[in-house]
């Protein structure tokens, strides 16, 4: 309905699917698909027969690793699913494609285990402000009825949660429902519509206590409404559909509806709820302030790369008409140039002519835009809705391949992912001389490897990546370095005197000379400083050197035989005889971490911490999030590797951190002989 005037908003809508992982989103949109006739057989997960997670790599794990969107058409109207994975480590492609739909189903089970994780995703929706409906699904399996639900689920909510039906039971099995709107009894029927049936006696007292709970709610908003209700006077059916529809809207309530997506239960109720109250693109458009002209504006949701058809763009179209060829313009100006138009269901595309405002559709080369801009076919720089955050890397492994030549291949496919999925990122780590691949946990890395070699033929080798490790000096030293040699004509000599000695922690190097009587040519102290600093790459213990000085203090030079070559290997070799001298210690880099959990784990958290060499510096109550909490703690960067696999397991997959390099520290005993040992392994 439209929120002025009670009428129904016709039109293309596009919904996304969100919820916890293994809530049913992919069932759901299968059921859907079915209902609405776009696919002649519902398919199962376990059969891998679905539309959604037809990827290899989804099909193989059983889960969404990625975005998936069909489109479908339910009463004339024309409707693009957008199912969201539901894991955190593939959580990025919702955050780009939230932007430009209308509203979001969100999808959960009976299982208060599972409040994190909508909290998680409820948060997102509020940041955005994106109209939302709740899906309890499952409803066939569950013992709680969904006011219980409702109970545990309210707190993870800022919105209040509206109860939109009355289950109808028979024992424990929940057979139907009583729509609280529409005043009307109905009975499941196996993948199809329900039936309407005469109001059970043994409900109707129920029925009229929860109705009024539901108008009660609406009324918060309308005057004229709680007028009504206070003179217990029956408001008129329109009404309240129009209340719901604007309150929805206005992200003032949120709907909560009920069925089992595996047995078709509650699909057509919640697709008339889309069809009747959930806004359209227009209204869309004027919720996120999107100043449109006579051309084409779109969102672009999501970035694919076919194996055949080469780069694909799914955008919203958000105002103006698109047709094949039609130039568009990205956030910096950047052109390209339309080459197909497609809908999409599942991986299969369909080509249509054009597209219109409000239609979800793949756009066909569009080389130059990235997922999460704004274009337009207006030239210039189109303001843009939003800036996508890209989630931070929080593990990740050094990747190679066996051949050199393939280098230049593996870091384009990596490029490719990165493309579709930006929470991926390559690091070319100069301290390590490693490329490291980053992701949001084991599983996402995992899915990356599988898809390079699947989809872009690369097989990859992958191994946990080098800490970058240093050392330093605890005592000074003063040490000769000479270099003499005589092999007719010309010979070489270099004689150099430095006093090394150990700098406070983070100094870095310093170089100085305090030469007198020019025993040392001012020309060849520059070689001396460069011979220093070659040699400090890799010190006693096979690590670059860091936190101490040089002073070149005396020397001697020869008329003939001396070059800025020959002082630069006699400074290299008295940094070779004298560091050994300086009791030398390792170096590893300590990291400051912020890590984000429910305040149920945060002793558990507390121990993991511990348990990896870390410091705790404290945690507080996380800002803005009731029943989580902030734990700071200082970390070995060498101990970070499994930490966010330990945080996931200990927080039921909603815990997550960030960290940045804070100082180096001294390693010292087993500890750092197993560091040294193994990197002399290596270099063997």
């Amino acid at each position: 309905m439209d929120s002025t005037n009670g009428r129904r908003t016709p039109g293309s809508r596009c919904i996304a699917l969100v919820g916890p992982y293994l809530s049913g989103k992919t069932t759901l949109l299968e059921a859907i698909l079915f209902r609405t006739g776009a696919i002649a057989r519902q398919g199962r997960i376990a059969e891998k027969s679905t539309v959604g997670d037809a990827a290899p790599e989804a099909r193989a794990h059983g889960m969404s690793v990625e975005l998936n969107a069909a489109t479908t058409t339910f009463l004339g109207d024309s409707y693009t699913f957008v199912d969201c994975p539901g894991s955190i480590e593939f959580a990025q492609d919702s955050r780009a494609a939230l932007l430009g739909c209308d509203a979001a189903i969100v999808v959960c089970e009976a299982d208060d285990k599972k409040a994190p994780a909508l909290q998680l995703i409820l948060k997102q929706l509020d940041e955005i402000g994106l109209p939302r409906i709740v899906f309890i699904n499952k409803v066939d399996k569950s013992e709680s009825s969904p006011r219980d639900v409702l109970s545990w689920l309210q707190p993870a909510s800022s919105t209040p949660l509206v109860l939109r039906q009355l289950p109808i039971m028979k024992g424990t099995i929940v057979t139907g429902f009583v729509d609280l709107a529409l005043e009307r009894a109905f009975v499941y029927q196996e993948h199809a519509e329900s039936k309407v049936i005469d109001m059970p006696a043994d409900i109707a007292d129920i029925e009229k206590s929860e109705r009024f709970a539901m108008l009660e709610k609406l009324a918060d908003h309308d005057d004229a409404l709680m007028e009504q209700l206070l003179s217990e006077m029956e408001p008129p059916r329109d009404v309240v559909f129009k209340d719901l529809s604007h309150e929805l809207a206005e992200g003032l309530i949120t709907p909560v509806l009920f069925g089992s997506a595996e047995h078709g239960n509650g699909v057509g109720r919640l697709l008339k709820a889309l069809r009747h109250e959930v806004p359209g693109v227009a209204q869309t458009v004027r919720r996120l302030g999107l100043k449109t002209g006579t051309g084409a504006v779109a969102q672009v949701l999501k970035t694919f790369h076919t194996a055949h058809g080469g780069k694909l763009s799914l955008v919203r179209l958000l105002a103006g008409e698109v047709a094949d060829g039609t130039v568009f313009h990205g956030a910096q100006g950047q052109e390209s140039r339309t080459a197909g138009i497609f809908t999409l269901l599942g991986s299969t595309p369909s080509k249509i002519a054009k597209a219109s405002a409000g239609d979800t559709v793949a756009l066909g080369r569009l080389d130059a835009i990235a997922t999460g801009e704004t274009i337009s076919a207006a030239k210039g720089h189109p303001p843009q809705l939003a800036e996508v955050p890209k989630a931070a890397g929080v593990y990740g492994f050094a990747i190679s391949v066996s051949d050199r030549k393939d280098e230049v291949k593996l870091t384009s496919a990596i490029a490719k992912l990165i493309e579709e999925d930006p929470s991926l990122s390559l690091d070319h780590n100069q301290d390590t001389h490693e490329m490291v691949l980053w992701g949001q946990g084991e599983m996402h890395l995992r899915v990356a490897l599988e898809r390079l070699q699947g989809k872009f033929g690369v097989h990859a080798r992958s191994k946990p990546r080098r800490i970058a490790y240093k050392e330093s000096i605890r005592k000074p030293v003063q040490i000769r370095g000479r270099h003499k040699k005589q092999s007719g004509g010309h010979g070489q000599f270099g004689d150099v005197v430095v006093e090394i000695a150990p700098q406070p922690r983070g100094s870095g190097f310093q170089f100085s000379e305090t030469i007198t009587g020019g025993v040392v040519p001012k020309q060849y102290i520059p070689a001396v400083e460069a011979g220093v600093r070659e040699w400090m790459g890799h010190g006693p213990l096979g690590f670059p050197v860091d936190d101490f000085s040089v002073n070149l203090s005396d020397g001697s030079y020869h008329d003939v035989d001396s070059s800025e070559m020959a002082f630069k290997t006699a400074a290299r070799i008295a940094m070779s005889e004298g560091m050994p001298q300086c009791s030398p210690v390792l170096l590893e880099p300590i990291v400051e971490v912020e890590i984000h959990v429910p305040s149920e784990a945060t002793s558990r958290i507390n121990q993991i911490v511990t348990g990896h060499r870390g410091q705790l510096l404290g945690f507080d109550a996380r800002d803005g999030w009731p029943g989580w909490d902030t734990v700071r703690a200082h970390m070995p960067e060498s101990e970070m590797g499994s930490l966010i696999i330990e945080l996931r397991s200990a927080t039921a997959g909603v815990g997550t951190f960030t960290y940045h390099f804070d100082h180096m520290a001294e390693l010292t005993g087993r500890a750092a002989d197993q560091v040294v040992n193994s990197r002399k392994a290596e270099a063997a």
